[in-house]
């Protein structure tokens, strides 16, 4: 029995000796060493203006990055907090509040290179080498054209500052391990032609495809593309679901036309459902209405009809859970 017990405590401490040289190893090589680059953005009138429009429509910056009025359907921006941060996106993984990405030297991005500013969007890695949550798409914005990305941070420098100071991450293990591995260089690529409509939504469609697809271990599901049920808790109480965007007739929008898909964006800007104060456990969501409805029809247009020459997944999605049913009660 003692000829057990101290073997049963050579393999535990063998065990223990391996996992602090594998916890040691994740910590020190990874993210992986991406340079910053020696750039300067020279910003001119017209890469503001484009950067505003992605930053505030399908780049979402300005959704995630600033306070977001959930008594209105669609949660608007609270004006005077746009880029301030601070939202917590972690769910299960912990705490992952949104960075103040305004110019405040001393808790926003104000003492940040440009080249910083620029890791930080394409490859997920901030000023100081961390990674960041997977949760902002740095891995699609890494694949769209750099000039794109500059004009949106020749925006993003045009933020009042905001002293607010954002916590750092606080990820539960093992996703703090496993958030450290995600970054990656980026693999740009370039903005199709306005005449290539598929391209150009397939360009846009970045978040549609992040919220609007399953993925399992980081990964889309190929076969499940654009078919909703990712779950979010809704922000008035409850469980909401993205919805089913694929071509599918029945459970999709296949039975939609281009001029309905716009409309559905153009219509949470009416004052009949802005004015609208929401209660506690009804139906509200994350999906960012009024951000996407402030892109051009041309541009939404392309969206759809990149969306319209996916596979149809036939999947019927509750899109709403309220608080009673989640618990149960």
């Amino acid at each position: 029995m003692k000829k057990f017990f101290k073997v049963a405590s050579i393999i535990f401490s063998l065990i223990l000796f391996l996992a602090f040289v594998g916890y040691a190893y994740m910590m020190t090589q990874f993210p992986k060493a991406i340079p910053v680059r020696d750039i300067k953005i020279s910003s001119t009138p017209e890469m503001i203006e484009r950067g505003k429009y992605l930053a505030n429509s399908f780049a979402g910056c300005t959704d995630c990055h600033s306070k977001r009025d959930y008594n209105k359907f669609g949660g608007p921006v609270i004006p005077g907090s746009e880029g301030a941060g601070g939202v917590d996106y972690g769910e299960g993984a912990g705490s992952v509040p949104a960075k103040n990405i305004t110019s405040d030297k001393e808790t926003g991005i104000g003492s940040w290179t440009d080249g910083e500013i620029f890791r930080a969007i394409t490859s997920g890695i901030d000023k100081d080498g961390n990674a960041l949550g997977p949760m902002m798409p740095y891995k699609f914005y890494g694949k769209m054209d750099e000039e794109d990305i500059k004009a949106i941070i020749a925006y993003i420098k045009t933020l009042s500052p905001i002293k607010n100071e954002v916590p750092a991450h606080d990820l539960n293990f093992p996703v703090n391990l496993i958030f450290r591995t995600i970054p990656e260089e980026p693999k740009f690529g370039k903005r199709p032609a306005e005449n290539n409509k598929i391209s150009l939504g397939e360009y846009y469609a970045i978040s549609c495809k992040f919220c609007h697809s399953t993925m399992d271990k980081g990964e889309f599901i190929e076969e499940k593309l654009f078919s909703g049920g990712t779950e979010f808790p809704n922000p008035k109480g409850g469980i909401e679901r993205s919805a089913n965007i694929s071509p599918d007739k029945e459970t999709g929008i296949g039975s939609w036309t281009k001029e309905q898909f716009i409309e559905r964006f153009r219509s949470y800007l009416k004052p009949e459902i802005q004015n609208v104060n929401l209660k506690d456990g009804e139906f509200n969501s994350i999906m960012p209405w009024t951000f996407f409805a402030t892109a051009t029809d041309s541009d939404l247009g392309a969206v759809y009809d990149y969306l319209m020459v996916q596979k149809p997944v036939k999947n019927k999605v509750e899109k709403f859970s309220p608080r009673e049913k989640v618990f149960g009660k």
